[in-house]
């Protein structure tokens, strides 16, 4: 990968990466030319020396980022290879055209989400977790993923999905980890747009009575998936219970659709689990 390519890749994810990395917004203008200068060797060594100073932070302990990085690291190498396989059979399981193009534009960015997480690790003083090997039949359960377009694309939503609750879920252990923080939610952002725009294509092909968001904690596809949306018909936020708050027609259904419910780290992994062979 090009560096400035990852520069661009991670500014997707962190705007204001730029300003972070220079007390000169002036000096980013040089960036176009470095990747010329340094050798692929050394090249790791000066993404690693620059994102050090961008993201060093104080709040949570060292520890605890590296720990919810590496995790959230495992969903996104679950995901990239997912869209990547599915990519890979192409019109045979994705239909041409608009489909296709909004799969592999899913797919790039797990792609650079992975390589984001990979650098900011790294960067932070730790050691990326290597990439597991992956059964997105789960055993059986999902065995025509890869040839059946409805069967990839319930698997794709209920990994969008868990991926939205799984950020959210961690996102309170790194408050005060600054631009780590930021840049974790930006990425939960993404996810919740990926999560929308699968449930829209399933609602479109008639594979699933879904909206763009959960209700309550209906799936629209079955109990095989449910563990992934348990938990998502809290009409409770922060104490106050908001349907028909201050007199507003607000229903229980409505209610529910207005957040997502973080997910635990050991509720996560239970749910990713039969996905991962090792």
């Amino acid at each position: 990968m090009e560096f400035q390519h990852i520069i661009n890749e991670i500014k997707k994810v962190d705007p204001e990466m730029p300003e972070r990395l220079s007390d000169r917004r002036t000096a980013m203008k040089s960036f176009a030319g470095i990747g010329a200068k340094i050798g692929l060797a050394a090249l790791p060594f000066f993404i690693g020396s620059i994102f050090k100073k961008a993201y060093a932070q104080s709040g949570p302990s060292q520890n605890v980022v590296l720990d919810v990085l590496n995790y959230a690291l495992t969903l996104e190498y679950l995901e990239a290879e997912f869209y990547a396989m599915g990519i890979a059979k192409g019109t045979a399981l994705v239909p041409a055209g608009a489909p296709a193009a909004a799969i592999k534009t899913i797919g790039d960015h797990e792609a650079a989400h992975v390589e984001f997480l990979k650098t900011a690790i790294t960067a932070s003083g730790g050691t990326p977790v290597a990439k597991p090997t992956f059964d997105f039949t789960a055993g059986g359960t999902f065995a025509n993923v890869f040839t059946d377009y409805a069967t990839f694309l319930a698997v794709a939503q209920t990994f969008e999905d868990t991926g939205v609750r799984a950020y959210k879920g961690r996102a309170a252990e790194i408050t005060g980890g600054g631009d780590l923080l930021t840049a974790a939610l930006n990425i939960h952002s993404v996810e919740a747009r990926h999560a929308a725009h699968i449930r829209t294509m399933r609602k479109a092909n008639g594979f699933g009575d879904v909206k763009p968001w959960i209700t309550g904690k209906e799936s629209g596809i079955g109990s095989v998936v449910q563990a992934s949306y348990d938990g998502e018909e809290m009409t409770t936020q922060a104490g106050i219970n908001i349907v028909n708050i201050n007199g507003a027609m607000i229903s229980a259904s409505a209610a529910t659709e207005a957040f997502d419910e973080g997910l635990t780290k050991e509720q996560v992994l239970a749910i990713v689990g039969p996905f991962i062979v090792q």
